[in-house]
C-alpha cells in the first residue's frame, strides 16, 4: 500500500488522475448522494422515476409547458422526458393538448389530481432542503451556494 505522499506524487504525476481528488468526479458525485436521497422520497410517496418528478416540477412550476421545453429546463434528453409524459399521463397527472398551429407540438399541463401530487412534491422538496441546509450549517450551505453560483456564471447555466 503507498503512502500518502506517493499518492499524492502519482496523482500530480500526467500519466495518472486520482479519480477521488478530481473535482468534476467529486461535484458530480456529491450531486448524485444528494439526488439518490431525495429520490428515495418521492419515490416512496409518489413511485416517481427521476425523470418523472423533474417532468412534473418542470410543468408544475410553469403550467403550460412543450416537452422540448421541459427537456431543455430540466437538462433530461427528449426520450427520458417522452416517457416520463407518457407515464404522468398514464396516472392522470398531465394532459396534452396539439398546439393550434403546429401539430407536431403539444402543450402539456397538470390535471387537478396532478396539481395536487405536484403540491405535495413541493412540499416534499421545501422540507427536504430546509434538512439538508441545517446539515450543513449556514456557514457550509452559504459557501456552497456561492460555489454553485460560481461555476453557473462562469460556465453558462446561471
Amino acid at each position: 500500500m503507498k503512502s500518502p505522499e506517493q499518492q499524492a506524487a502519482d496523482s500530480s504525476n500526467a500519466n495518472s488522475l486520482a479519480l477521488e481528488g478530481f473535482l468534476p468526479y467529486r461535484l458530480a458525485r456529491a450531486a448524485e448522494v444528494i439526488s439518490r436521497q431525495f429520490a428515495t422520497l418521492y419515490r416512496e410517496r409518489h413511485g416517481l422515476t427521476r425523470p418523472e418528478w423533474r417532468t412534473l416540477a418542470t410543468i408544475g412550476q410553469f403550467g403550460r409547458i412543450t416537452a422540448t421545453q421541459i427537456g431543455a429546463h430540466s437538462s433530461m434528453h427528449k426520450t427520458k422526458v417522452s416517457r416520463a409524459i407518457r407515464a404522468l399521463e398514464q396516472r392522470k397527472w398531465v394532459t396534452r393538448q396539439a398546439d393550434d398551429i403546429d401539430r407536431r407540438v403539444e402543450h402539456i399541463e397538470l390535471t387537478r389530481e396532478g396539481r395536487t401530487h405536484y403540491r405535495d412534491l413541493v412540499t416534499l422538496a421545501c422540507s427536504y432542503e430546509v434538512k439538508l441546509v441545517a446539515k450543513l450549517g449556514e456557514t457550509g450551505a452559504g459557501q456552497l451556494e456561492a460555489g454553485i453560483g460560481a461555476i453557473e456564471s462562469r460556465f453558462g447555466e446561471g
